[in-house]
């Protein structure tokens, strides 16, 4: 459970508080600021300090020592940004063939 709030910062989107949590992969992932029993998250504090996530799974159902369930920001997110549009990269020129002997 989070004992206090000096590291709650505010969705730029929809100004709800969040936490900034790394995942396993070391990934950045935003979840909601309070503990929510239907989140899919689970949250705790490393040797460090840093909060650190992952998620439950089949493997790892339930929680784990200081852990605590939290719910991805994503997920509540009452404006969320949309997606970013995948924009074909444009070419242009012609790449010179590999002759024998070339670059000298």
């Amino acid at each position: 459970m989070p004992s206090s709030d000096h590291d709650v910062a505010r969705c730029d989107s929809c100004g709800a508080r969040i936490r900034w949590t790394t995942t396993a992969a070391g990934k950045a992932l935003a979840v909601d600021a309070d503990p929510d029993e239907a989140g899919n998250t689970a949250v705790y504090r490393d040797g460090a300090g840093r909060l650190r996530s992952r998620g439950l799974s089949s493997e790892r159902p339930t929680l784990e020592h200081a852990e605590w369930r939290a719910r991805p920001h994503v997920a509540s997110c009452t404006r969320p940004r949309p997606p970013r549009r995948s924009v074909p990269r444009q070419r242009t020129g012609v790449r010179a063939p590999r002759w024998q002997g070339w670059p000298r």
